[in-house]
């Protein structure tokens, strides 16, 4: 077990909770949960498997995932979602690693398995899907943006092994969570931009984006998940846009939105 601070932001996650900590406990002698005002028994979880928890309502992607750093007390960090768990392998690799001060890397990224209930995908860049989860503190750390943030490498290796992220459940969800969630939060972040729009927008984005997936990012090779995953994502870009000109469309439909809730 290393000096770092393994940080996992949640709502509404008792289901994962508890592994993802396990998970992280293995590599990390601190865990910090950072709580989005959770309704279900996700805080109770975390405190019992011994993780610290902070809460904070929502603040957006990145800016949600630094709020648990200026509680560590570790320089290092491993930034991991309910939803994720550490390979064996990718254990055995980090316990291995040099955390000195005067270390040769500040940050490492590490590749994604992602899943479809147990289905490994591949295709539609799901994999190696590298990402910097391990890094310093004072070097680097998310950015500070509402919406898919990232780490900025600095002084980077990319490891070996891999995160498993156990995405969606079943093919159900896969669906479902995209159009409740992603649709209306993009839509809403494109009205507010004032993104321009036309009847033409949902069709044309929403093939763009299966001819993007399903030929180019080569989701024709994963077979029937290839299939459904192309379409999926077709499905939420085509309902990002048609809630969008809806906005622009339906004064009543508008009016019933809060956009001060984005998030």
């Amino acid at each position: 077990m290393k000096n770092i601070t393994g940080i996992i932001t949640t709502l509404n996650e008792e289901r994962n909770i508890e592994e993802a900590i396990r998970s992280l406990q293995q590599v990390c002698n601190e865990i910090i949960v950072v709580d989005s005002l959770s309704e279900d028994n996700t805080v109770e979880i975390a405190k019992k498997a011994g993780a610290q928890v902070v809460l904070q309502a929502y603040l957006g992607d990145g800016i949600q995932k630094n709020v648990g750093i200026k509680y560590a007390s570790n320089k290092w960090i491993f930034s991991l979602d309910a939803d994720e768990r550490l390979s064996e392998e990718l254990v055995q690799e980090i316990n291995k690693l040099d955390f000195s001060e005067g270390a040769k890397y500040d940050s490492y990224a590490v590749k994604r398995k992602n899943f479809i209930g147990s289905r490994w995908i591949k295709v539609c860049r799901w994999y190696p899907d590298y990402l910097v989860r391990l890094f310093r503190h004072d070097k680097t750390r998310f950015l500070d943006v509402k919406q898919h943030s990232s780490v900025p490498p600095v002084r980077m290796k990319k490891l070996s092994s891999a995160i498993l992220h156990y995405r969606y459940k079943n093919i159900d969800e896969l669906f479902a969570k995209p159009e409740r969630n992603y649709s209306t939060r993009g839509a809403k972040i494109l009205y507010l931009q004032g993104k321009k729009v036309n009847a033409f927008s949902p069709v044309w984005h929403g093939s763009v984006a299966f001819i993007v997936n399903y030929f180019i990012r080569g989701g024709f090779l994963g077979g029937i998940d290839g299939l459904t995953l192309s379409k999926a994502i077709a499905h939420n870009s085509y309902m990002k846009y048609a809630k969008l000109l809806e906005y622009y469309r339906d004064s009543k439909i508008r009016e019933m939105e809060d956009f001060e809730k984005v998030w």
